[in-house]
């Protein structure tokens, strides 16, 4: 009879320890479908530019600063409990229920767009030869309250807008802002090389404002002399475009700065306007982890119609500015709207 008890017992603890053990990596190594957010690095970008004539920036280095991105698993939850830093996002809030492989492709197609745009930037301020050549329009974002969502995605290559072909963006804006309040629209487009339509109207987006929701950025090639080029590697989106900019108009001038590590975000259009992008507060400790002294943050006034687009209703500055504050006091935030106030607070300090 003892021996019965003996052996249920330790039947018993076998059972339990294979319970603890099956637990434990469920806890550790389970995917989820979340995503985990947290800072990435801080980045010398002075590797990835090429000029020809023009030397590598000795003393000043420009930096570009990422958000990390990793598949959340049960203990992710318990990791963000007790860092406040990472963040557990869905996967479809941050791919936009796209695949890896469609999802990097928008990354690409961002970053070689956020490239063009910071080499025309750079080489037109420094007064050097550049010409741009059009060759259409990429979907950018879909927003939420868009009667195009669901219907559009980004990456999406723009060939007509009720029957008007267009080449830049900012025609396509100029033609739909003159279009009546609840006017119909018809997009065609191309996806993956194949040919889509899709048809919807403008509607408010926010209270006031009548629009069709969606985001746009240019589809073109540069021509420069001296001849640029810009290698990122494995790094995608748009939001190293100021960062970019500053160093190839910084190349060309063969120009330094008082500052040793400038980091920074933001996209940058050809008119040198500098727009938000998204892990602002993640991108704070990158930059303060590398040491970098000074951190340039895309600015828009916080005006009530603004802060109702904006995650959790605050501005990317904003953020930066009360994540620096209470844990990267000695790191100098710069709000920006332009490449110039960025030139300009580097040429004054």
């Amino acid at each position: 009879m003892n021996k019965f008890i003996q052996k249920i017992k330790k039947h018993k603890f076998l059972i339990s320890f294979i319970i603890f053990i099956l637990f434990l990596l469920w806890f550790l190594f389970w995917p989820l479908k979340s995503l985990v957010e947290s800072p990435g690095e801080a980045i010398n970008i002075q590797p990835m530019v090429k000029i020809d004539g023009k030397k590598p920036l000795k003393k000043s280095h420009f930096m570009i600063t990422a958000v990390s991105l990793s598949q959340a698993r049960p203990i992710s939850y318990l990791q963000a409990k007790f860092d406040p830093h990472i963040s557990i996002e869905k996967a479809d809030d941050v791919t936009g229920g796209q695949n890896n492989e469609q999802f990097n492709n928008v990354q690409n197609v961002y970053m070689n767009s956020a490239i063009n745009n910071a080499i025309y930037v750079g080489y037109h301020k420094a007064k050097k030869s550049v010409k741009r050549t059009y060759h259409g329009v990429y979907i950018l974002n879909v927003l939420p309250h868009s009667d195009f969502k669901n219907k559009l995605q980004p990456a999406d290559l723009i060939e007509s807008i009720n029957g008007k072909r267009m080449k830049q963006s900012t025609e396509y804006v100029k033609y739909i802002k003159h279009l009546p309040k609840n006017a119909k629209l018809e997009i065609h487009f191309k996806r993956n090389g194949k040919n889509k339509f899709v048809k919807g109207q403008k509607r408010e987006i926010v209270p006031g404002f009548n629009g069709i929701g969606i985001t746009m950025i240019d589809d073109m090639t540069i021509k420069t002399n001296p001849k640029a080029s810009i290698t990122p590697g494995d790094i995608g989106g748009p939001s190293g475009g100021l960062m970019f900019a500053l160093q190839v108009y910084s190349q060309l001038q063969e120009h330094q700065y008082s500052f040793k590590k400038i980091a920074g975000t933001g996209t940058i259009a050809t008119n040198g306007s500098v727009g938000e992008i998204g892990g602002v507060d993640k991108k704070i400790i990158a930059a303060n982890n590398s040491g970098a002294q000074v951190f340039f943050c895309p600015y828009v006034k916080p005006t009530k119609e603004n802060l109702m687009l904006e995650p959790d209703h605050k501005t990317n500055y904003q953020v930066a500015k009360a994540t620096a504050k209470k844990y990267a006091p000695h790191l100098k935030v710069i709000p920006v709207s332009s490449f110039d106030d960025a030139l300009n607070y580097l040429n004054k300090n």
